[in-house]
């Protein structure tokens, strides 16, 4: 598939996508920062959320509009004061998006309502994000795909039966081009609920590209995912650790985004082919294998023993699997110590 003037699958490298978020901390300067940053830490893209805390929830302090999970980042916080603190304004977008385009980024956003949509399309995004969270939203699934953009889904929190009724709607709305992220929607996420051997799975039950949503501290699980098939690795991006934003604790800072690029390169690079013949660097170290060589003059007629023939480096005398058959054989020439004795040699 491709998004913009970008190929992505497995014969291309990892395509990688930094996640804004909230990470701007309402300043639209740190937001510009933050493109600039991913741009020169060799990100391919950066993604905004678009969202108002009013088209998310209300305004409602009851529990059931409170995060009550003690291990969250954001215990205790109404759903209202969150998204209100981490949402980008829409008049951000325009000038995110020049910045980005500028750097020569490609830029995109998940909306989470269908009017989010059209004022994306009207900004000439390349392809839309459905957040985890939304990808039970069928009409806005229905939507996104209608416009004829890429759409990048993320499977967080979904069963089978839902991811497919997610892909089928997307297929059903004639959108062709659709990349499934793998995602586990804890934040931080655990290594060891990633379960990244359903990168492969899904790319067979789906037929398609398959990338990452990676909400893991560091970069370990990102460059697993790129050797376990991974086409994309989504990560949230942030100046500084330190500056507190509201993901900023499981996202990446630039010196883990450039070694992210770097590292999945080296990942997928590494993956090759399957083929059994030696590559042309190998082949050159062919000489470094053992091999029959004489270590004693032998006349002619004297027996091959183990004091006159030894299996050692370097390797241009005979395969080390004949020394048992050489042994007790007469020579027919004699050969000078330091000789590479050749099976052609002893006929």
């Amino acid at each position: 598939m491709q998004i913009g003037k970008r190929k992505i699958g497995i014969n291309h490298p990892p395509f990688i996508i930094a996640e804004m978020s909230g990470n701007h901390n309402g300043s639209l300067q740190k937001a510009l920062e933050i493109v600039d940053a991913a741009a020169e830490c060799g990100a391919d893209a950066i993604k905004l959320q678009t969202y108002t805390a009013d088209s998310m929830t209300i305004d409602f302090d009851s529990d059931d509009f409170k995060i009550n999970d003690r291990s969250s980042l954001w215990h205790g916080r109404t759903l209202y004061s969150l998204y209100e603190e981490a949402h980008t304004p829409r008049d951000w977008h325009y000038k995110i998006f020049e910045r980005a385009k500028a750097k020569g980024l490609l830029y995109f956003s998940s909306p989470f309502d269908l009017e989010s949509i059209e004022f994306l399309e009207n900004l000439d995004v390349c392809a839309f994000k459905i957040a985890s969270f939304e990808n039970n939203h069928i009409p806005l699934i229905k939507k996104a795909a209608k416009t004829g953009k890429p759409l990048i889904i993320s499977t967080g929190m979904s069963s089978l039966s839902d991811i497919e009724t997610a892909f089928t709607t997307a297929k059903k709305a004639n959108c062709d081009d659709i990349l499934l992220l793998k995602c586990t929607s804890s934040y931080p996420a655990s290594p060891l609920d990633s379960n990244l051997k359903l990168i492969s799975e899904y790319s067979k039950l789906f037929n398609a590209e398959i990338g990452l949503s990676d909400h893991t501290l560091g970069i370990g699980a990102a460059i697993a995912g790129v050797a376990l098939g991974a086409v994309a690795i989504e990560k949230h991006f942030t100046l500084d650790k330190k500056d507190g934003g509201v993901d900023s604790a499981f996202s990446l800072d630039p010196d883990e985004l450039r070694n992210l690029k770097k590292e999945s390169l080296t990942a997928w690079e590494a993956i090759g082919e399957i083929k059994f013949e030696l590559s042309d660097s190998e082949s050159k170290s062919l000489q470094f294998k053992r091999s029959i060589y004489v270590v004693k003059d032998i006349k002619k007629g004297e027996i091959f023993n183990e004091n006159n023939i030894k299996i050692i480096r370097p390797g241009y005398g005979a395969h080390p699997k004949y020394f048992e058959m050489i042994l007790g054989k007469k020579a027919n020439f004699s050969f000078k110590k330091g000789t590479p004795l050749k099976i052609e040699n002893l006929n």
